[in-house]
C-alpha cells in the first residue's frame, strides 16, 4: 500500500533558512503520528509543507499522490490544516464561517451543522461574529470547520491550545474516529501524553531532520 505522505530528503526553506533540512518520512493511511521536538525543530514547517502551504525546495515530497513541488493546489480540498492561527474570517459569524469552508471543500452542508453541534456552537454562539469570540471559542470554531470538511489528511499544530478539558477529550475522540474511518493524522503538540495515547508512532525532529521514529503502543479499535 502506497504511503499517504512520502518525504525523501525533503528540504523546505523559510527565507534562506532550511527549516526542514532533509526529512525522510512515510505515513500510512489511517495512521496517527505524533511529531515532537524542541522549539525550532521544524514541526510546524513539516505540517505546513504537507498542507501545501510551504513549497518543497528540494528532495521528494508527495501527499495523496500530489507532488509538493508542483501540485500543491491539488491538496486544498483533501487536506485539513489547523495551525496556530484559526484561519477564520473575523467579520463572519461562527455559522457562516463553518458553512463557507465546508462548501469550499465540496463537503456536505449538513456536516457543518453536525460539527457545530458537536463543539457546542449551534446555539447562542452560531450567530456571533468570530472577532467577538474568546480564544477557546475561536479554536472550537476552527475545529468544527476541520471536522465538517472531512479531510483525508489531518495536520494538527497544537490542536489542544485554549481548549477546556472536556473539549480536549472530545477532540481526541474525533481524531480517533477520523483515523478509524481512514484519515491520516499528523499532530504536533506539547500535550505529549495525551497525543501519545492515541498515536501509533512518535517521530522526533531536531535541526530540521527526523532523529527518531518509534512505534507507539496506542491501539485504534
Amino acid at each position: 500500500m502506497d504511503p499517504v505522505i512520502h518525504l525523501a530528503a525533503a528540504v523546505a526553506l523559510l527565507g534562506r533558512f532550511p527549516a526542514l533540512a532533509g526529512v525522510d518520512l512515510d505515513v500510512a493511511p489511517g495512521e496517527i503520528v505524533l511529531v515532537q521536538g524542541p522549539n525550532g525543530a521544524g514541526k510546524s514547517t513539516l505540517l505546513r509543507l504537507c498542507a501545501g502551504l510551504v513549497p518543497l525546495s528540494s528532495g521528494v515530497g508527495t501527499v495523496l499522490g500530489a507532488d509538493l513541488g508542483r501540485q500543491r493546489r491539488h491538496l486544498r480540498r483533501r487536506v485539513g490544516y489547523l495551525g496556530h492561527a484559526a484561519g477564520l474570517y473575523d467579520e463572519l459569524t461562527v455559522h457562516d464561517n463553518v458553512v463557507f469552508w465546508t462548501r469550499a471543500a465540496g463537503a456536505d452542508p449538513g456536516d457543518a451543522e453536525r460539527a457545530m453541534q458537536a463543539f457546542g456552537l449551534d446555539q447562542r454562539l452560531r450567530s456571533v461574529e468570530v472577532a467577538k469570540l474568546s480564544a477557546g471559542q475561536r479554536r472550537r470554531t476552527a475545529l468544527a470547520v476541520l471536522v465538517a470538511r472531512r479531510p483525508e489528511v489531518w495536520l494538527l499544530d497544537e490542536p489542544h491550545a485554549a481548549l477546556d478539558s472536556d473539549t480536549r477529550d472530545l477532540l481526541d475522540s474525533v481524531v480517533l474516529d477520523a483515523s478509524r474511518a481512514g484519515a491520516t493524522v499528523l499532530v504536533a503538540t506539547h500535550e505529549h501524553e495525551r497525543a501519545a495515547a492515541m498515536a501509533q508512532r512518535t517521530v522526533t525532529l531536531a535541526g530540521g531532520i527526523v532523529v527518531a521514529d518509534k512505534q507507539g503502543t496506542a491501539r485504534v479499535s
